[in-house]
């Protein structure tokens, strides 16, 4: 028994970090291809260039859901209030990249800044969703934080 335990905790561990690896590589991309874009377009005009092909591609997802016989989508109140205030966060935050980008910010000081947001999150999760602290989280916290003073210069 133990041992099946152990490998479906494995696959199951598995289909999460394929996920976390995807989004990953793409975020990692969409800062690549936001430095590259912010030298050629508007902070404004590209946020919403950014995040109106993000909406289309997810209604291209969600027509293939739709189309497939796979759809098992659903929604609450609370569910889009939050995601409202995603998308929020999300513009904002795309702006911003812009503008760090055109009044000279590098790309390699990125990885930092997103390790601060990391760092947040993991704050909150301590403190709002009750996840277990451990000395490798925060020492993870405490080098996001040191990462992004050292590289602010």
């Amino acid at each position: 028994m133990p041992i099946e335990r152990g490998i479906k905790l494995t696959e199951k561990m598995f289909t999460w970090i394929f996920y976390a690896l995807g989004a990953a590589l793409l975020y990692g991309l969409h800062q690549i291809f936001t430095k590259l874009a912010a030298d050629r377009m508007s902070d404004g005009l590209g946020g919403l260039v950014v995040e109106g092909s993000a909406t289309l591609t997810i209604l291209a997802y969600l027509l293939l859901l739709r189309f497939s016989g796979k759809w098992t989508q659903m929604a609450t109140a609370s569910g889009v209030c939050y995601s409202v205030a995603t998308g929020i966060c999300v513009g904002i935050g795309t702006v911003f990249f812009f503008l760090l980008f055109q009044k000279g910010g590098t790309l390699s000081v990125v990885p930092a800044i997103l390790a601060v947001g990391m760092a947040f999150m993991a704050v909150a999760g301590f403190v709002f969703f009750k996840e277990p602290v451990s000395v490798a989280r925060l020492l993870g916290v405490i080098l996001a934080i040191a990462g992004m003073v050292l590289l602010r210069s």
